[in-house]
């Protein structure tokens, strides 16, 4: 499944999504069921913890897919992030292009940092840059949601914890990282609106094995970066199993899994994001999010 949530006047309601039609959930679901239907969250969070609620979901997608029912679709638009994290946790340098950019010493264990909820935006935003901040970076990255609760898993169990995937951009104050005596990471990354998402979860089921997929970051059209998933020195199973040996992994947690090259910052010489600026971040199996920047 693809889930999404959206904007219907003043709630925020979750959708399916079926190529270019995005399905409110409820609405199909009491079609299809032609009479009182299960009454679905419209928390993205409490649907993922929620079995039977997830199965009444693909139901009502199902039904709505079939070509007499097209009158349950509708036209994307009005997309939010696609939920709201308890935590996200980014993970640096995580990529070995990008690592060699970077400088320093081999990773033996992930370096971890923190990006608050506040920093969360959805598909079509602008992102306001605050006016001190003079080297705002970009950085497209696979983004795991944890579907049930994760604690001193195995890495061999790791991925049974997932529910979905989908994009975000790591957007970075790198004057924060590397200006500083002592670098302040999840601050740099922490600022509202610095957090990207979506444009919807595509579910663990449908998405498959997180090994080998491709990602890229155009930047007004160019393309500024490429990678996969295949070039991860800490792949998702293991971030999974090793984040969870010190904090519970909750439904609805997100892991940023890092960046392949091509940042702003380690370019030559450097380029930073600007009012005006247009992103479309890709990754394979999930699709395009696209901002702004102001």
């Amino acid at each position: 499944m693809r889930l999404a949530r959206f904007q219907d006047g003043t709630t925020a309601r979750l959708a399916g999504i079926i190529g270019p039609w995005m399905v409110p959930l409820q609405h199909a679901l009491d079609v299809a069921a032609h009479e009182a239907a299960l009454l679905l969250p419209d928390d993205m969070i409490a649907l993922l913890a929620d079995e039977a609620a997830m199965t009444a979901a693909s139901r009502a997608i199902a039904f709505a897919a079939r070509p007499e029912n097209a009158a349950l679709r509708r036209p994307i638009a009005g997309l939010l992030a696609p939920l709201l994290p308890g935590k996200i946790l980014g993970v640096g340098r995580n990529y070995g292009a990008h690592a060699a950019e970077v400088g320093g010493p081999k990773l033996e264990v992930p370096r971890i940092f923190l990006k608050p909820a506040s920093s969360v935006c959805g598909p079509g935003s602008v992102v306001r840059i605050p006016p001190a901040v003079t080297k705002p970076d970009w950085e497209v990255e696979l983004a795991v949601v944890i579907g049930r609760e994760a604690w001193c898993v195995e890495e061999s169990q790791a991925l049974e914890h997932v529910a979905g995937y989908t994009i975000l951009n790591d957007i970075s104050a790198r004057e924060f990282q590397f200006d500083q005596p002592l670098a302040m990471t999840s601050f740099a990354k922490g600022l509202d609106g610095f957090c990207p998402m979506g444009p919807w979860i595509v579910t663990a089921d449908e998405f498959g094995e997180p090994w080998r997929t491709a990602l890229s970051c155009r930047l007004n059209g160019e393309t500024v970066q490429e990678g996969n998933t295949a070039e991860l020195i800490f792949p998702v199973a293991a971030l999974i199993a090793w984040l969870s040996r010190y904090m519970r992994l909750r439904t609805g947690d997100v892991i940023a899994t890092g960046t392949p090259a091509g940042s702003g910052h380690f370019r030559k010489p450097p380029r930073y994001l600007k009012p005006g600026d247009r992103l479309a971040l890709e990754v394979e199996g999930i699709g395009v999010l696209e901002h702004g920047i102001g």
